[in-house]
């Protein structure tokens, strides 16, 4: 464990105007707060805070971040109060202690929820400040490399998947790949002890046997790089046990049948000297095609920049092989650590742009579950490259399609696309896009994100945003429904209301807006008695039971509304536009729409019925006929072909039964209206192969 002077000392050796007497008060204080108590090593409390401090002086943090780190546990687990480390360390460092105890505080919480609940805080903590990031990534680590003295191994278990699923990847995005293999490898030991066993041990037994190989091989990369006249530092080191683990199970094979175990690093002083080196190594030794990937010209999303390539040296050995400058491969090992470099009074000098999508994601996020489901789709999935028609470039997981793409670029672009062209030819918008595509995306401004598009798009950010947006348009179909109900409430009223009334009406019932007033009357969360009541008290004192009240004077019209929003056309009697149709209302369901002849409405469901209408030049819709064709070659063809005629488009076509001469079948087809679908039926029952058509 570090001593007080020599924390101090860190910290002074890189910031040498940072307040000592500060981070002196900030040490004395987490001893005393912990006071006795213990971890489960044994070790005393304090030594948790001090090592994390530590880590963070690793990463040459300003002094309020180590401070933050020295504190990050005193309010969860002391006496402490934020209230009390603002006025002893000031404001900032109680926001940060804040921020760092707001995310520790999942306990308590289902494993899904803990896990979603846990990035979310991660999330909204890094929107404010990095370093609250930083502070709690330290902490896990810590926390893991200590992790073997807890006795539970459900627990340790537990605490391992957590930070395989969480932490490790979150530090990856950041850029922090230090931090990210460590992490990796001690919760892979807790996860698959076999495997960590195996793999280490065979590790270990490459090392005895083959001596000096790896210093071998560095050796010869700096000397054919030295002959040409380059100075650089070589380095080697064997494959990550984890990365090998993940390898083997991906490709489904074994130890052995890993050919690139071994990696070498190269360090060169420009970026030029990159590929410089790159060309020396690819004529000294023979490349494996596919394996190089150039992450300098086009960095990843984390900003880390770096040539990987594959190389067969003597004896048929391959070795994988990164090269990158100095200044790369600090700010690839500590990432945003590196990039923000914190000042008394300065700002970061930005946020990334992933992290502006996590942060949307957050915002629109329904539940725990939903959110959790966004985000591991945003940090997991490997990356592809599109451009726009302008050449500006968009990361995004492979398998996004041109959707994902225009919620990349704006979320008023995905809501309004409607069509895409991809490398210049039209497309549907559910196509995968390929590295390097170039897309443009078709909008109209009456457009509106379908339901359908999340069976297949890929971005957190788009199905947050899809999911958004349907829910902002049923609701207010739902409200458009409930108002019309609504004017037919007020007309019971003993005299006219105004808009004063209405706002009285909502405060009464402890609702947030008139908005919300009319939803809950469209999905009958509010009986009818209950409203007029609100809007005139006592209105309601001497009127008949509400089953005796009398019907309605004219049909609520449901043009204009969506089908599967505001209401749902029956399955029973798929109602089409011309119909005679009623509405079945039962409380946080909706309104289901059937026709009036419909048998389930003989079935003495206990709901509210109301008289609806499709309103003037409503169309479309789905009609279900039934079929019995003659059992001979062509008649199906030919059914078919009456429909192709009529212009009806087949949404579902089954046989539902079949002997020697007739087939049943049963078709769905899309119609504008009840005389379409009468016409199409005439044309059925006229034809040779047709035996029976009719409606169900």
């Amino acid at each position: 464990m570090l001593r007080q002077y020599e924390l101090v000392e860190r910290v002074l050796a890189y910031d040498p105007e940072a307040d000592e007497a500060m981070l002196n008060r900030a040490y004395v204080y987490t001893v005393q707060k912990h006071g006795t108590q213990k971890r489960a090593s044994g070790d005393p409390y304090f030594s948790h805070p001090v090592e994390v401090a530590g880590l963070m002086t690793e990463l040459k943090l300003d002094q309020e971040t180590i401070i933050t780190a020295l504190l990050h546990d005193t309010v969860e687990d002391t006496l402490a109060t934020t209230e009390e480390i603002e006025r002893l360390f000031g404001p900032e460092v109680a926001r940060l202690v804040d921020g760092v105890t707001k995310l520790s505080k999942i306990e308590a919480m289902s494993e899904s929820e803990r896990a979603a609940e846990n990035l979310r805080k991660f999330l909204l903590a890094m929107s404010e400040d990095i370093r609250v990031l930083l502070v709690k990534l330290a902490d896990r680590l810590h926390n893991m490399r200590t992790l073997h003295f807890i006795k539970s191994e459900e627990k340790r278990r537990r605490i391992a998947r957590e930070t395989m699923d969480i932490y490790a990847p979150l530090a990856e995005r950041v850029g922090m790949y230090e931090y990210m293999r460590e992490m990796q490898l001690l919760a892979f030991e807790q996860l698959e002890p076999e495997a960590y066993a195996m793999i280490t041990g065979r590790l270990a037994q490459i090392r005895s046997s083959e001596g000096g190989q790896v210093d071998a091989i560095a050796l010869s990369i700096k000397q054919a790089l030295a002959e040409a006249g380059l100075k650089v530092e070589v380095s080697g080191r064997e494959k990550h046990p984890y990365s090998i683990w993940k390898k083997m199970a991906e490709r489904h094979v074994s130890f052995e049948q890993i050919t690139d175990i071994m990696a070498f690093r190269v360090l060169t002083d420009t970026t030029e000297d990159c590929y410089r080196a790159l060309g020396i190594l690819h004529t000294h030794w023979q490349m494996i095609p596919g394996r190089f990937k150039d992450y300098i010209s086009t960095p990843k999303s984390n900003g880390y920049r770096s040539l990987h390539t594959s190389l067969i040296f003597e004896n048929s050995m391959r070795m994988e092989v990164q090269i990158r400058t100095r200044e790369m491969h600090e700010l690839n090992e500590f990432g945003l650590a590196a990039h923000w470099a914190y000042k008394q009074g300065d700002k970061p000098d930005g946020q990334v742009g992933w992290l502006r999508d996590l942060i949307e994601i957050v915002d629109a996020s329904h539940d725990a579950e939903e959110l959790l489901e966004h985000t591991k789709l945003a940090i997991y999935q490997d990356r592809i490259f599109a451009f726009t028609p302008k050449g500006a470039l968009h990361q995004l997981p492979k398998g996004s399609t041109p959707v994902d793409f225009a919620y990349s670029v704006h979320s008023d672009l995905g809501n309004f696309a409607v069509g895409a062209k991809i490398n210049g030819r039209h497309m549907p918008l559910r196509t995968p896009l390929n590295n390097g595509d170039v897309v443009e995306i078709i909008k109209s401004k009456s457009a509106s994100p379908q339901l359908s598009w999340l069976g297949f798009v890929v971005t957190g950010k788009a199905r947050a945003a899809i999911r958004r947006a349907v829910r902002a348009k049923e609701r207010a179909e739902v409200a458009a429904i409930g108002r019309k109900l609504f004017e037919q409430i007020a007309e019971r009223l003993p005299s006219k209301i105004g808009k004063k009334a209405v706002k009285d009406a909502v405060k009464r019932l402890g609702l947030a807006s008139e908005e919300e007033l009319m939803a809950q009357i469209g999905t009958a969360k509010l009986e009818d008695r209950v409203v007029m009541e609100a809007l005139v008290p006592g209105s309601t004192a001497g009127l008949p039971e509400p089953e005796n009240w009398p019907k309605q004077e004219r049909a609520i019209s449901i043009r204009g509304l969506t089908a599967g929003m505001a209401f749902q056309l029956a399955d029973c009697c798929h109602p089409v536009p011309g119909d005679r149709i009623v509405g079945i209302r039962q409380a946080g369901k909706g309104i289901e729409v059937h026709a009036i002849d419909c048998m389930t409405l003989a079935s003495g469901v206990d709901a509210d019925w109301l008289d609806l209408s499709w309103g003037e030049r409503s169309s479309g819709a789905v009609g279900r006929l039934r079929l019995v064709l003659y059992n001979r070659p062509g008649t199906l063809a030919e059914a078919t072909g009456i429909f192709a005629g009529n212009r009806a488009n087949i949404v579902q076509l089954a046989m539902t039964g079949r002997d020697e001469l007739f087939g049943n079948y049963e078709v769905d087809l899309e119609v504008t209206d009840l005389a379409h679908l009468t016409r199409i039926v005439s044309a059925l029952r006229a034809s040779d192969a047709v035996a029976e058509a009719q409606r169900i």
